[in-house]
């Protein structure tokens, strides 16, 4: 049974950083894409940053290009989203997901067929 499980999830501060974590089982991670999405109230889930397996490339939303960083460990199967410099509107669910698709279709939430229950992350001074 496949299983993505976030953790890390906290009330922040602006500006402060918070590093959210992904235990991935019942799956080859090594085979797969590994990304994070979030959702806030009110708003479609959209995509933030992906990992391409085994790790070769990373590509991330604009809004938190040179904030957030992914990472990923594949022997201890977990999945990393550092964030720095966080702004109110960071605030969401973030979930981690698997994907196998193209290269080319990695930051579309439709190619990703499982995911975590997800992890709030709130921005407010």
């Amino acid at each position: 049974q496949v299983q993505l499980a976030e953790s890390g999830g906290s009330l922040v501060q602006p500006g402060d950083s918070l590093r959210l974590s992904c235990a991935v089982s019942g799956l080859p991670m090594i085979n797969y894409h590994m990304g994070w999405f979030r959702q806030a109230p009110g708003k479609e889930r959209e995509f933030v940053a992906v990992s391409s397996r085994p790790g070769r490339y990373t590509y991330y939303d604009q809004s938190v290009e040179g904030r957030f960083t992914i990472s990923r460990d594949n022997a201890k199967k977990m999945v990393y989203l550092q964030m720095n410099s966080l702004k109110p509107e960071d605030t969401a669910v973030y979930y981690c997901a698997s994907s196998t698709a193209a290269l080319s279709a990695i930051r579309q939430l439709t190619m990703y067929s499982n995911w975590g229950q997800g992890t709030q992350v709130t921005v407010s001074s």
